[in-house]
């Protein structure tokens, strides 16, 4: 064989080794990943059910500090969390030191400072668990309940980009009208036997107040996320205009997600698959109301989104409004761990597990039968809409890789 034809056999040669190499190299980093988010999985199906415990034995540190060192750019709180039971039971039995009115916005809401200082947001209960929201997807009062269903199930996706939300109840005439300011303090009135408020709002008003039952007031605490994390709001590119006869662009143009993508922060970086995330999450809880986010402030798209305010959810169970999903079926790419973790709930196991996340919470049953079946049709919907994906452009395509090393340093 001559020299020439040598060095080009060598040179084929070389190159299918090397082709070779990067393929299976990249089959075993993916066949890892999967391992990964599988196990990921079983821990967190291992420790779905949180005790409300006081006890913090191995440390000095009160809950809040806790909680507030859980805090990093990629999460509210991590994934192995022994005290999350501790912090739970602060939030519901602290006793409340201060009640205010709640920050701006248009749902009514109390903001309270629990013992050692900690902020929570009150939202009281409007809404039996069995009252359907007739109308529009983002029609009727916030539903405290679902700030608690919202909270267990970015645990259960493993998003871990919601704040913690517990259930409580609130004695009005004992814990909250001595150390209400005058402003909240202004709003409250009796009707009938029942001690009632309507706070400060956009949409409150005196003639639509919260009433206790009595005295006692149901509603659920969300935890304020630490000072040293500032927020900073951003309008959702698949918001809606809320105005009858105008469409935003994204209901008209087919290609809208291509403009999307050349948009910062969402032509790099994490944050367009961050949108696509929490279109899942808002189309298994019913949520079209998400037309503004939040994230850490100057994160320049790196940090997340959070997974803020989700009480415009579980209104309609018989309502699985399509256009909550438009990020995913416009932009057709999914992250692989959220793929795959939907995949692992397919079979009743998302209802289960949210059924047993939610079963110590204090104002259990958090959710009534009709909502937990909902979640289960929705997933298959889910799962079919990355189906059509794939099929028209590729699963190399459509499932994206992007898995961020979270510190805890």
């Amino acid at each position: 064989m001559k020299l020439k034809q040598r060095v080009v056999l060598l040179a084929i040669l070389l190159v299918i080794f090397i082709f070779t190499k990067v393929f299976l190299i990249d089959n075993l980093d993916t066949s890892a990943a999967n391992r990964e988010d599988q196990r990921a999985f079983h821990r967190m199906m291992a420790n779905l059910h949180v005790e409300l415990d006081p006890r913090l034995d191995h440390t000095l540190q009160s809950p809040w500090e806790i909680a507030a060192q859980w805090v990093v750019p990629r999460e509210v709180y991590p994934e192995e969390t022994p005290e999350l039971g501790a912090v739970m039971h602060a939030m519901t039995t602290k006793k409340i030191i201060k009640a205010d009115v709640g920050y701006k916005g248009t749902q009514l809401k109390a903001l309270l400072i629990l013992e050692g200082g900690q902020k929570v947001v009150f939202k009281p209960k409007r809404y039996a668990r069995d009252y359907v929201v007739e109308g529009e997807p983002y029609a009727g009062y916030d539903r405290h309940n679902a700030e608690v269903a919202a909270f267990h199930l970015d645990r259960i996706l493993g998003f871990r980009r919601a704040p913690l939300v517990v259930g409580r109840f609130v004695n009005l005439r004992t814990e909250i009208k001595p150390v209400a300011t005058e402003q909240l303090l202004g709003t409250f009135m009796t009707v009938g036997n029942n001690t009632c408020f309507y706070g400060k709002c956009y949409y409150c008003r005196e003639t639509e107040p919260a009433c206790a039952d009595g005295d006692i007031m149901e509603g659920s605490v969300t935890l304020w996320l630490p000072d040293v994390w500032p927020l900073q709001k951003h309008r959702h590119p698949w918001g809606r205009t809320y105005r009858e006869g105008k469409l935003a662009r994204w209901e008209y143009d087919e290609s809208y997600c291509d403009a999307v993508k050349k948009t910062s922060p969402y032509d790099s970086g994490p944050r367009l698959l961050d949108i696509i995330d929490t279109a899942i999450f808002d189309y298994l809880i019913g949520n079209a109301d998400r037309h503004h986010y939040e994230s850490f402030q100057d994160d320049e798209g790196a940090s997340m989104l959070i997974l803020l305010d989700n009480a415009k959810s579980f209104g309609n169970p018989a309502l699985d409004e399509r256009s909550i999903l438009a990020p995913l079926y416009q932009c057709c790419i999914i992250r692989v761990s959220t793929w795959n973790r939907l995949n692992y709930l397919k079979n009743g196991v998302l209802k289960s597990a949210l059924k047993t996340a939610m079963s110590h919470d204090p104002i259990s049953p958090v959710l009534s039968d009709p909502h937990l079946d909902a979640l289960d049709q929705r997933l298959l919907s889910i799962l079919a809409t990355v189906k059509q994906c794939t099929d028209q452009f590729g699963p190399d395509v459509v499932l994206v890789e992007d898995r961020m090393t979270l510190s805890h340093l």
